[in-house]
């Protein structure tokens, strides 16, 4: 008999080797998506005092090239998960070569930060209906101060990578296409765990 915490790894690692949609090429592999998500659980362990809800977390998998749906909304009762478009920093890929190089937490750097982040609330930027995120990590604690969101944006969406094969880069903020902003804001609601990492 298995444990529960085997089948929601198992669960998991299945639904995310099928296909969200049509553009997307094949992920890496259930393995690299299994070693976020044991880093995932054990962030929920580490800081489950300030998560106030750990059926649906965000899992963010920054080894994947950016014309891939590499953001996990995944449910970790049943493994069910939904893959979107991501944006990575300009800082974290100064060639633009739709692959992340590297973290920093540091401002100004316009690099994605990696670690655990706690999702905040929504509100209304440049960006449009937006959320905030707290990082609470040493690796991502600037993230409130570099005003690290969640937010849409025209560089993200199936029509760039089929035109550049790549999307846009960001500031550091996870920016999705505006067609899966309210999927993305609506399931990661505040008070939730979305983990940033490289497999």
């Amino acid at each position: 008999m298995i444990s529960r915490r085997q089948f929601c790894a198992v669960a998991a690692a299945a639904a995310l080797a099928r296909p969200l949609s049509a553009f997307a090429k094949p992920i890496q592999g259930p393995s690299s998506i299994e070693a976020l998500l044991e880093r995932a659980r054990h962030a929920l362990a580490i800081h489950g005092s300030r998560i106030a809800r750990d059926d649906v977390i965000g899992l963010v998998d920054f080894g994947a090239p950016s014309h891939q749906p590499r953001f996990h909304i995944i449910e970790l009762a049943t493994g069910r998960a939904e893959r979107v478009l991501v944006a990575h920093g300009r800082g974290s890929d100064p060639a633009h070569s739709g692959w992340l190089r590297s973290f920093s937490n540091q401002p100004g750097s316009k690099a994605s930060s990696a670690g655990a982040y706690l999702t905040g609330a929504l509100y209304e930027g440049q960006h449009g209906r937006s959320r905030r995120l707290i990082g609470l990590d040493e690796s991502n604690s600037n993230a409130e101060a570099r005003a690290l969101v969640i937010h849409a944006a025209d560089y993200v969406s199936p029509a760039m990578v089929t035109r550049f094969g790549k999307i846009g880069r960001s500031e550091g903020c996870l920016a999705v296409a505006a067609a899966d902003r309210e999927t993305v804001l609506d399931r990661l609601g505040p008070g939730r765990l979305i983990y940033v990492d490289k497999a």
